[in-house]
């Protein structure tokens, strides 16, 4: 992420609402059957052919969505299940074995990045592992200056095209006693922390 973005970010958390995060609307219950796994750029995939190590491979995607594969080259894999990405190998690999068995799996989920600007000791994007909470991206960065309210901490949330971001508020207190949903709350691909 660009300092401008970073800066109109910080711009963005510094006027306008925001919601406690104790105030935000109770997630709806997971459903009967959880959503299938999208492949995204930066996962660590392993593709397996039956009986064909030469065809097999262990690739991370790259930003452009694509794995390179032995006899394929450049096959797009972001935005497919595993298993949607391995029936579409298997087509693939018939034009050189006869009935091919491929199987994909997902062997690292990307990193969140997470951009911590504001009141914090090293202002940046945050390399963090998935379902990292506010405390330990605050902590990466260093915890907040002096000068950092400690009432004054926000997840910047995107929403839907065209809306602002959601503007969710943390106390220091909440996060480091893990108080109410703030101990609970998990960041996701594509939130911006700030500390004013």
């Amino acid at each position: 992420m660009s300092l401008l973005t970073l800066a109109l970010t910080l711009g963005c958390a510094s006027a306008g609402k925001f919601t406690w995060v104790d105030e935000l609307p109770t997630p709806p219950t997971a459903p009967a059957t959880p959503r299938a796994y999208l492949i995204a750029a930066g996962d660590l995939v392993s593709v397996r052919v039956f009986n064909q190590e030469n065809m097999s491979a262990r690739e991370r995607v790259r930003p452009d969505g694509k794995v390179s594969l032995p006899f394929l080259n450049d096959v797009l894999a972001a935005g497919l299940t595993p298993n949607a990405l391995a029936a579409q190998l298997q087509t693939r690999f018939k034009d050189y074995i006869n009935n091919p068995i491929v199987t994909v799996s997902l062997e690292e989920q990307r990193p969140l990045a997470v951009p911590v600007t504001g009141e914090v000791v090293r202002q940046g994007v945050i390399p963090l592992e998935p379902g990292s909470t506010v405390l330990q991206a605050l902590s990466a960065a260093g915890g907040l200056t002096d000068y950092g309210g400690r009432d004054r901490i926000y997840v910047l949330r995107p929403q839907g095209r065209g809306e602002a971001p959601l503007r969710i508020r943390f106390t220091w207190k909440g996060l480091s006693r893990a108080e109410g949903r703030a101990g609970t709350f998990l960041l996701q691909h594509g939130d911006a922390i700030v500390v004013e």
